[in-house]
């Protein structure tokens, strides 16, 4: 693979990544960029692309911090008398999604963990009128869906909460109806590879002929076991090293290295 540092030898667009109304920047902090011949084959045998929902498509908790989630829901049980329900670390835990899934394995399916679920896709709807777009993004939906490309959402938020930011955005219809997110069975979010099976099975989909592109090693972890090719997407060093650490191959660390190649097959 070759490895480019950005922003050493120009100052194009992979140098600053622009939000897709161009009203915010941000600068890029991941120097993770993948071989554009290896990306062109990733491109050029996807008919199918199967999108994480928070990251590469938004920052769902950009102005609704996640961890005060997280720190609200097991504050929530511990108000029920549930402090002894969850581990030390779990209840330290920075991420909402651990709360829920600690909980749902020691009583699932219960009205316990139907409750915590819903206080959850409450917060993160509520979090959809501060979610900041991923800089490019939105042409990069819209430039694939106008060259062909089939669409669909894979996450662990609720699908009420991507059709709600979806929707706001103008590209509901780039992935209507396939939006498959989290459900009760909560052994099923990622890694598992469920939602993705799901997308597949929908669309009529072989895994050969799909690409995943996530942010998380669960979901390099979900794309490998439902043996669907996987593109990462680095905002920042930090996650770039999670990816790699997972096995990730291909990471880019701004999309618009991977609408540069759409455009030009288009």
């Amino acid at each position: 693979m070759v490895r480019r540092p950005l922003g050493n030898h120009h100052h194009g667009p992979d140098t600053l990544l622009v939000t897709s109304d161009t009203r915010q920047t941000e600068p890029v902090a991941a120097e993770a960029e993948s071989d554009p011949d290896m990306l062109r084959e990733l491109v050029g045998n996807a008919r199918v692309v199967l999108w994480d929902f928070d990251g590469p498509v938004c920052r769902l908790f950009a102005g609704h911090a996640a961890e005060r989630v997280a720190t609200d829901l097991v504050e929530w049980l511990e108000g029920r008398g549930l402090h002894g329900l969850l581990t030390e670390r779990e209840r330290e835990t920075l991420d909402p999604h651990v709360v829920l899934r600690a909980v749902d394995r020691r009583h699932p399916g219960s009205d316990l963990v139907a409750e915590l679920e819903e206080r959850l896709t409450k917060e993160e709807l509520r979090a959809t009128a501060s979610a900041m777009p991923t800089p490019y993004a939105d042409p990069l939906i819209r430039t694939w869906t106008a060259v062909g490309a089939r669409l669909a959402v894979v996450t662990n938020n609720s699908p009420r909460v991507v059709r709600t930011y979806l929707s706001g955005r103008g590209l509901e219809g780039c992935f209507a109806p396939h939006v498959y997110g989290r459900t009760q069975n909560l052994h099923h979010l990622k890694p598992h590879p469920h939602c993705l099976h799901r997308a597949l099975n929908a669309m009529g989909a072989a895994p050969s002929a799909a690409l995943m592109i996530g942010d998380t090693p669960s979901d390099h972890e979900a794309a490998r076991s439902a043996g669907v090719p996987f593109l990462g997407y680095a905002r920042n060093g930090r996650k770039e090293g999670l990816l790699r650490e997972a096995g990730a191959t291909a990471v880019v660390g701004s999309l618009w290295s991977l609408l540069r190649v759409i455009r030009g097959q288009g």
